[in-house]
């Protein structure tokens, strides 16, 4: 897979403005290919049925894909990206890499990095958030700092949910906003989005998880969350281990440069 040959191909247009006009795959084998999503893009279909997704131009080119996996909506598709996110993916193009793969992410041996834009400046270089994710009343996920269990006399209730684990590192400072590397342990919903706006750091560009203090009516608006899955390592069926890297896409280089 590491010389697997770089291509391109185009997708249909959009009215989104954001969204770029081809996908780039960058490492196939006749298993897997591993591909960068824009922003903008739904990996695969919701209950609303939406014809332009990931999932569909992968099918149209590597038709082999449409029998892969456990949901005929998500052939091949063993983790995602939100819509308003990019970066890479990999996707199963045989039942055997598609079990391998599932294995793995159950395993937590398949290492994810992104690089986050968030407000403020953090108070540690480097932590884990370990709170654990819940959907709430009104759909969205909610998670909360950990509270010590001698203290749970007082409180009404407990933040209940599943065990999430996000690791960041600092990678530079802008002003009143932080670039992070972050490293997610779980794969729960939403997870660095929901972790970060817990911790009181949330996401630029999210309009789901904000903090309305946060955003001042001077800073530029960026039409799409800065979160970008930079890295992705697996282990093939050889059982080698490869890793793909992922530049940050443009309009994001852009906004750095401007705040």
């Amino acid at each position: 897979m590491k010389e697997a040959k770089k291509q391109r191909f185009l997708v249909k247009k959009s009215s989104q403005s954001e969204r770029p006009d081809v996908f780039k795959i960058v490492g196939e084998t006749a298993d897997c290919v591993v591909v960068e999503k824009p922003a903008w893009v739904l990996v695969h279909p919701t209950e609303a049925n939406e014809a332009d997704t990931l999932v569909e131009f992968l099918t149209r080119k590597y038709s082999d894909i449409k029998n892969v996996g456990d949901n005929p909506k998500r052939p091949g598709i063993v983790h995602r990206l939100d819509k308003e996110a990019s970066g890479l993916l990999v996707v199963a193009r045989t039942q055997e890499m598609f079990e391998h793969l599932k294995k793995q992410f159950q395993d937590r041996t398949i290492d994810k990095e992104y690089l986050v834009l968030v407000y403020g400046k953090m108070e540690r270089q480097h932590d884990v958030i370990d709170f654990a994710i819940d959907r709430g009343k009104d759909g969205r996920m909610v998670s909360r700092p950990k509270v010590d269990l001698l203290k749970l006399k007082s409180m009404r209730s407990v933040q209940p949910g599943k065990e999430a684990l996000t690791e960041f590192t600092v990678e530079k400072e802008y002003g009143r906003f932080s670039l992070l590397r972050v490293k997610i342990h779980t794969g729960r919903t939403h997870q660095i989005r929901v972790h970060m706006f817990a911790y009181n750091h949330p996401v630029v560009g999210d309009n789901l998880y904000f903090n309305r203090k946060l955003v001042k009516k001077s800073e530029s608006k960026l039409n799409r969350l800065f979160l970008h899955a930079a890295k992705l390592c697996f282990t093939d069926l050889a059982g080698e281990r490869v890793c793909f890297e992922s530049k940050l896409p443009e309009e994001l280089e852009k906004y750095l440069k401007d705040i």
